[in-house]
């Protein structure tokens, strides 16, 4: 079973994976939980171990995972082989071994001995052509997990069957990684409401002024060309600090706050500001509050917002609050998933 850790949003996506551990569990079935965590290099690589996080999830389903530290797939399978029905054990860092994230068919095959199903329960991943996320499912059965069922469904309900009005938020540096998103939903949204470096790189684009702020200077031909557009909404005023634009400012969160509590389907992906420095958060929290007012269908992602999100305790009032990131972004804008590729195939 597939599932992802990394970062801020791990004790999330491990309370994610549960009910899919907890079905196969109760079915007698014997867990084997492949995962991955951040880059690791031969610096940081201690840092990357999943031994905490299988702790961690000990705690969520109940019982003992017995944690393999080492990677021998022979010796591993002898080990599972001879634990009763209803253990769950857990790999290292899937990241630590070459072969993962090259999508090493042979390395795929050596993780297929570890069991007889395959389940991907880690959206978050799957735009990722990794030997856990793609390569394995061509010598096992392969299927989606509860939290992946979940993600899938959340995603339809904004790309087939949203309800207008629709608002689409996007904050975060890069403007390129939301390019494919306004394309697709340029003639869905009703409003396409920015912050952060997307909104910096409109501000270059309309000859607006920004001193030494982040933009994103490969896009600036492509936000050239919305930059007369009414749907694309910039800041009207924006929190500066030593030359550079931090935050949007309050004038901003009102006016996006109007638009926002008048729609019917809202998709937020990346802060409008700093959110690493507290003093620049109120822009994306005053949004998030907005967001959370809806009582129509929100969907929120992207690590930096779902991890201030979770830290404000807003959970609760987000519709969805997805666990994926790029993957998240990549879905919107249509492109196929290597990981729901690979399971569309076994359907």
């Amino acid at each position: 079973m597939n599932i992802q850790d990394d970062g801020l949003k791990d004790s999330l996506r491990l309370e994610r994976a549960t009910p899919t551990i907890l079905y196969l569990l109760k079915n007698k079935c014997r867990v084997v939980i492949l995962s991955h965590r951040g880059r690791p290099s031969s610096k940081d690589g201690k840092n990357l171990s999943l031994k905490k996080a299988s702790l961690e999830l000990s705690k969520l389903i109940g019982q003992k995972i017995f944690f393999f530290s080492s990677f021998n797939v022979k010796k591993i399978r002898e080990t599972i082989l001879k634990q009763p029905l209803g253990e769950v054990s857990m790999l290292e860092n899937l990241r630590f071994q070459k072969g993962e994230e090259s999508n090493s068919a042979s390395f795929a095959k050596k993780l297929s001995l570890l069991g007889s199903v395959y389940v991907n329960d880690a959206f978050a991943v799957s735009h990722r052509k990794n030997a856990s996320v793609e390569a394995i499912t061509r010598f096992l059965p392969s299927y989606a997990g509860f939290e992946m069922e979940s993600e899938i469904d959340a995603f339809k309900k904004v790309t087939t069957r949203a309800r207008k009005p629709l608002v689409l938020i996007l904050g975060g540096v890069k403007i390129a990684d939301k390019v494919g998103v306004i394309k697709k939903f340029y003639s869905k949204a009703n409003f396409i409401l920015t912050g952060g470096g997307v909104a910096n790189t409109f501000f270059v684009a309309k000859r607006i002024p920004i001193g030494q702020s982040l933009y994103d200077k490969d896009s600036l031909s492509i936000a050239k060309k919305w930059s007369k557009s009414k749907k694309i909404v910039i800041p009207e005023d924006v929190i500066v600090s030593d030359g550079s634009i931090y935050d949007v400012g309050p004038k901003t969160v009102k006016r996006y706050s109007e638009i926002i509590k008048k729609a019917k389907t809202i998709i937020w992906n990346g802060p409008m500001g700093y959110i690493e420095n507290k003093k620049f958060q109120a822009g994306t929290l005053g949004i998030a509050k907005a967001v959370g007012k809806s009582k129509d269908f929100s969907i929120v992602g992207g690590g930096e917002t779902t991890s201030l999100i979770l830290k404000n305790n807003l959970q609760k009032n987000v519709s969805f609050l997805s666990i994926g990131g790029g993957a998240m972004l990549e879905y919107l804008s249509g492109k196929k998933l290597p990981g729901l590729v690979a399971l569309d195939k076994h359907k």
